[in-house]
């Protein structure tokens, strides 16, 4: 007799994807990167940051990037 052993995985939250376009270069008026809006310390550690955190980053960015297409053209 042979036992079927079924592993049950929950199916986890999805991610939040990284905002990242490959443009990286700091603003140094106001210290966010020019392709996504984000600091260095919002970029180096986004990964571990919880879920809720890169929500309100990500509600934040819409703001700064106009703000950095007025300041910068």
């Amino acid at each position: 007799m042979s036992l079927d052993i079924i592993s049950f995985v929950e199916p986890q939250s999805p991610g939040i994807a990284s905002p990242c376009v490959n443009i990286c270069t700091m603003d140094k008026a106001t210290g966010w990167c020019l392709g996504c809006a984000r600091t260095i310390r919002e970029i180096s550690n986004w990964s571990a940051k919880p879920a809720e955190e890169r929500r309100t980053i990500l509600a934040a960015l819409p703001a700064r990037k106009a703000e950095l297409a007025a300041r910068n053209g």
